[in-house]
């Protein structure tokens, strides 16, 4: 594969996530909680992803890489856990804005554990893409609703989580087959989100069945596919880069919520989306150019 398809993964990545916050919104407006939410997410997601990985290419892995890859999978439960409390007592358009801090937090750990410096092209990139959120997010135009302590909080640390999981994505047991790396991510991820959320809501048999179309779609856009395509994609490009193309989430979100639950989208809003989209673009040619000197 090209670098612009490894990216392309990463991007539509990112995408699955922004499809996610309308859907839990419609959840918790159904009477679900966020543990049963959550729950039913990562309880079917895993069993979609080793369905897939059951018929896919594995190697044998020892016991302390299988251990490494569950670990791994720790911030994708958690990413989960604490942006779905966010959205509890935060406006939407706010809770993403602070999962959308993990854009920078991604290349601080580039910066910090590679010591790579990120260049002006990169630097400028996430400049333009935290102008656009602000602007997509509709803090300006519809100012944003109300802050909370709780939900500012939550929403802080699934950044730093989500960050956490990408920079993971990019860096453990490449050589593993990407679905085989996947299914122990989401099984790390769903031990995670059992310890903190026991299932016993959800063997409620009316209560399953109520909350699993939401379960089933959430854990196909949040938990089977994004873990896959970074496992694929991530490699390639790189935490710094990865963190960029995975900001597609937010003008996902913002769409979906004015053609889903019919949200007024203003004009500034959609300025923000194309500021996003054109930071993508910036940062996504600036390394291709990248790649192109260092392999003459």
């Amino acid at each position: 594969m090209k670098t612009w398809q490894y990216a392309l993964l990463v991007f539509i990545g990112g995408c699955c996530y922004g499809a996610l916050s309308t859907f839990v919104k419609l959840a918790y407006s159904a009477g679900f909680t966020v543990s049963e939410v959550t729950g039913s997410q990562f309880l079917l997601g895993t069993l979609m992803i080793w369905m897939v990985a059951l018929f896919s290419k594995k190697k044998k892995l020892s016991l302390s890489k299988i251990g490494k890859l569950l670990i791994s999978g720790i911030p994708l439960g958690l990413t989960g856990v604490f942006y779905y409390h966010s959205l509890q007592t935060l406006h939407a358009s706010l809770a993403i804005i602070f999962l959308f801090q993990f854009v920078w937090i991604g290349t601080l750990f580039e910066w910090l554990f590679y010591k790579i410096t990120p260049t002006m092209g990169k630097v400028v990139s996430i400049g333009i893409l935290i102008i656009g959120s602000i602007l997509a997010a509709g803090i300006i135009s519809e100012g944003g609703g109300e802050f909370t302590w709780q939900g500012t909080v939550w929403g802080l640390f699934s950044a730093l989580t989500y960050s956490t999981f990408i920079f993971l994505s990019s860096t453990v047991e490449k050589d593993t087959p990407p679905v085989q790396k996947s299914a122990l991510f989401t099984t790390g991820g769903l031990i995670t989100v059992l310890i903190l959320f026991p299932p016993t809501e959800l063997l409620n048999l009316p209560v399953f069945m109520g909350v699993a179309p939401y379960g089933l779609y959430l854990g196909l856009l949040g938990v089977a596919l994004p873990p896959l395509l970074f496992s694929i994609g991530m490699p390639h490009i790189g935490p710094g880069l990865g963190t960029i193309l995975t900001a597609s989430e937010l003008p996902v979100a913002v769409i979906l919520s004015s053609l889903v639950i019919a949200e007024h989208v203003s004009l500034s809003q959609w300025l923000g989306v194309a500021l996003i989209l054109g930071g993508i673009v910036v940062g996504n040619v600036k390394f291709v150019s990248l790649k192109r000197e260092s392999a003459s």
